[in-house]
């Protein structure tokens, strides 16, 4: 029908801390693209990373739906047919589908005893003294009646309950056919040819100015350890400050074979986030994420014209780099990120990531990057020690 807004499946899956929210929606996730369906990812946690909060926003629910918003258009433009959003919800109100409004909104509820969650969240590494608070979390979300449909994950393995979400939700997403979502009637598109290229949105650049850090480097160099101990120096210091990874912002696939990074897709999404952040009082922003060339940066530049961008690019020996390789491999790294590619992999896989990662290293030498800080006999607080001695960061910020 003309006229028609597009809009897009969307399966948001809540619960309380340990539930295994995250895991399951990767789960989901992943089936779906191994099925040749066009879906994306994100973890709700990843986009409200901004800390203090807002005095009319003490949980960051209405910062997360709006950049959730964003993402989906975002994610909508670059080919997907479908998303999938795990992560914590208002615990009385639910979610709120008039701020996403391109969301076909679907919403599971994941629930789990208070035994079996107790032991899953002290497991993860999670603090004892919040242990309450999560079984508080888990008896008003037992008792609330906003989600779709309610699926017990206590003693299920994920596979299981990644299954049954998708029964209990229709055989979620139910697709209208091949290349076109449920509600994605748009004339003159060639429905098997869905357009991958994300639509440049309206925005104002000045809304998304200020100083941003950005952290490059190979895979396993620290780019996150050290990138969230400058972000908490920062808050440290009494600012409103924001953390963004850019690898969490790009979870659209496939990607597009002229930008294999998705590169476009989380520039866009970057834009959306920091303006949100800004709109919020955040005054710096660290970021972090990887870049191969001096044409991909001008990607993320380009998405953010105002803005004071200082780019440092970590840099770790071969050695380093097989040893941090491995122990991500079996979920010993500096955190569990959603979608990491490497958790679980075979020795073989990661030796083999190892050697891209000290192949990148070589090829990017001394190119992309302000400044160079190497993390071989470094702390993550002896390298942000470094950056911000010599960027003098968050600097403009104060």
């Amino acid at each position: 029908m003309i006229g028609t807004v597009p809009s897009i499946p969307v399966l948001w899956l809540c619960g309380p801390s340990g539930v295994g929210k995250t895991t399951v929606g990767w789960e989901i996730f992943t089936q779906l693209t191994r099925e040749g369906i066009e879906a994306g990812y994100v973890d709700i946690d990843q986009l409200g990373i901004c800390y203090p909060e807002p005095p009319g926003d003490p949980e960051r629910h209405r910062i997360k739906a709006r950049n959730l918003g964003a993402v989906v258009t975002n994610f909508l433009a670059a080919g997907a047919r479908c998303i999938i959003v795990s992560g914590v919800v208002d615990p009385v109100r639910g979610v709120h589908p008039g701020q996403i409004p391109q969301a076909a909104l679907t919403v599971c509820r994941l629930r789990a005893s208070q035994d079996v969650l107790r032991q899953r969240f002290l497991r993860r590494g999670g603090q004892a003294e919040l242990m309450e608070d999560v079984l508080r979390e888990s008896a008003v979300l037992d008792v609330s009646d906003f989600a779709d449909v309610c699926v017990d994950a206590s003693a299920r393995p994920v596979s299981e309950v990644a299954r049954l979400v998708r029964e209990h939700n229709d055989g979620w997403p139910a697709l209208a056919g091949p290349g076109r979502s449920s509600g994605m009637a748009e004339p003159g598109r060639d429905a098997a040819k869905p357009d991958r290229h994300p639509a440049e949105p309206d925005r104002d650049p000045a809304a998304a100015d200020g100083p941003v850090l950005w952290l490059c480097g190979a895979t396993g160099v620290g780019k996150s350890t050290v990138g969230f101990e400058v972000y908490q120096r920062a808050r440290r210091a009494g600012l409103t400050a924001a953390y963004i990874d850019l690898d969490q912002l790009g979870f659209c696939r496939p990607g597009p074979a002229d930008d294999p990074g998705n590169h476009r897709v989380k520039a866009l999404n970057l834009a959306a986030v920091w303006r949100t952040y800004r709109a919020a009082g955040a005054q710096c922003l660290t970021m972090v994420g990887p870049v191969e060339n001096q044409v991909a940066v001008a990607v993320y530049t380009d998405a953010l014209p105002s803005a004071a961008i200082t780019l440092v690019r970590l840099h770790a020996g071969r050695d380093q780099l097989t040893r941090r390789i491995l122990l991500r491999g079996q979920g010993r790294g500096s955190w569990p990120q959603p979608g990491d590619p490497l958790l679980g992999q075979s020795t073989d896989r990661l030796l083999e990531v190892a050697d891209q990662a000290a192949a990148a290293e070589a090829q990017e030498g001394a190119s992309i990057g302000a400044m160079s800080v190497d993390t071989d006999s470094h702390t993550a607080e002896d390298a942000a020690d470094v950056i911000i001695a010599q960027t003098g960061w968050p600097g403009r910020a104060v």
